[in-house]
């Protein structure tokens, strides 16, 4: 499996090994010791998430308070999607940054997208499915989110010119980048890699 770290710090893409033949393909979508070494910790999964999307749609930005957060391991299993990570950490150097990694299903590539980091992705096709591993369940109580459509960010989310983005009410309403840290409602950047840490220890104290 091939490992990149993104341009966002503590997110990664993975690029499985495809064996192909006559009847078609087996990969391995997810393995814990690449994303272990790459993040250094195991992924404690918890929760698994499917979503079906139209072409157009954009899902997100999305985050979760830190701690415990909520790391994600996504992937597209059916068409296209553009998935694009957000550091929304207020005071890592990189604050505002995002980066943007195709996922569809025919390089199968997966990205990680550690806890307190903003996530979202557009639909390229219709029927686009994205299934996402989680490490955390649900927690409406402490869920987030940005207006992908922030001009502040200025995310290009690869959707032709003759496609109208589709967001729903809630994302549509959600503040924009400054505003949100100006109300105090992003992760703290100190915050998560102490959180990161713990996991970290986690491994090794058993």
């Amino acid at each position: 499996m091939e490992v990149s770290p993104l341009k966002v710090p503590d997110a990664f893409s993975f690029r499985p090994r495809q064996f192909r033949d006559d009847r078609g393909a087996f990969l391995e979508t997810y393995r814990f010791e690449p994303l272990a070494e790459a993040v250094g910790h195991r992924l404690d999964l918890r929760q698994a998430n499917l979503s079906v999307s139209r072409r157009g749609t954009v899902r997100g930005l999305h985050f979760a308070d830190v701690p415990r957060g909520q790391a994600k391991y996504v992937t597209c299993v059916r068409g296209a999607v553009l998935d694009v990570v957000v550091d929304i950490r207020v005071g890592s150097p990189t604050f505002g940054t995002w980066d943007a990694v195709r996922l569809d299903d025919a390089e199968r590539t997966a990205v990680y997208v550690a806890e307190g980091l903003g996530h979202g992705f557009a639909a390229l096709t219709d029927d686009a499915t994205v299934m996402y591993l989680c490490s955390e369940v649900y927690n409406p109580t402490g869920e987030h989110g940005l207006n992908p459509l922030d001009p502040g960010l200025g995310i290009d989310w690869g959707l032709s010119g003759d496609v109208e983005p589709l967001l729903s009410e809630k994302d549509l309403a959600a503040p924009g980048l400054q505003a949100a840290a100006e109300s105090g409602l992003l992760p703290d950047y100190e915050t998560c890699r102490a959180f990161y840490a713990s996991l970290a220890d986690s491994v090794v104290t058993g």
